[in-house]
């Protein structure tokens, strides 16, 4: 069989599935994890997820909520792992498992909310500020690597990064609200 699929224009359909994955991944990833609590096993997860997603994806209903079908697929993978597992180590309990996905499921929603709301109240900083908390909070970055950047001392950064955490949680707390009525 010749590889022809690089020939083939991109359908509407395989646009979507590719947003949709792209934008659910980290939504995605939080569930499994919470209910595996494995790292290196939750990104395993993921993967057969996807695969199974890309698979089934002409059964999914656009305009219908991506999030819960793909972390119902999510389920099933999550279940046949921990069957598979079942022999060899100590699993929670079937009911404490569906509690814990139930209450992912509920609190997905917030928190994808709150991602939006902290966007906007990071998009609201001035460039430094917004380029310092970024910088620290980059993976293997360090508030010396922040303070470095933003040429500030060490015991400045500290004292800034404090002060924008602060800025944004009030940003946060009093516009979230608000985002609920226009989302």
């Amino acid at each position: 069989m010749t590889d022809e699929s690089h020939d083939v224009p991109e359908t509407a359909e395989r646009k979507l599935l590719v947003a949709l994955l792209t934008r659910h991944q980290r939504q995605v990833f939080a569930y499994i994890y919470t209910l595996v609590a494995d790292y290196n096993l939750a990104e395993d997860l993921v993967q057969e997820t996807n695969m199974v997603v890309c698979e089934k994806f002409h059964e999914f209903q656009p305009g219908t909520d991506f999030i819960a079908w793909a972390c119902q697929i999510a389920w099933w993978r999550v279940r046949a792992v921990r069957q598979r597992l079942a022999r060899s180590k100590v699993l929670f309990d079937q009911d404490v498992l569906e509690a814990v996905a139930g209450t992912v499921a509920r609190e997905t929603a917030e928190l994808d909310r709150r991602h939006e709301m902290l966007r906007r109240c990071l998009d609201k900083l001035n460039p430094r500020d917004r380029q310092t908390v970024l910088t620290r909070y980059e993976p293997g970055s360090s508030v010396a690597e922040a303070a470095r950047q933003s040429g500030r001392t060490v015991e400045a950064t500290y004292k800034a990064l404090g002060r924008i955490r602060k800025a944004l949680l009030d940003c946060v707390s009093l516009n979230l609200p608000a985002l609920g009525d226009n989302a």
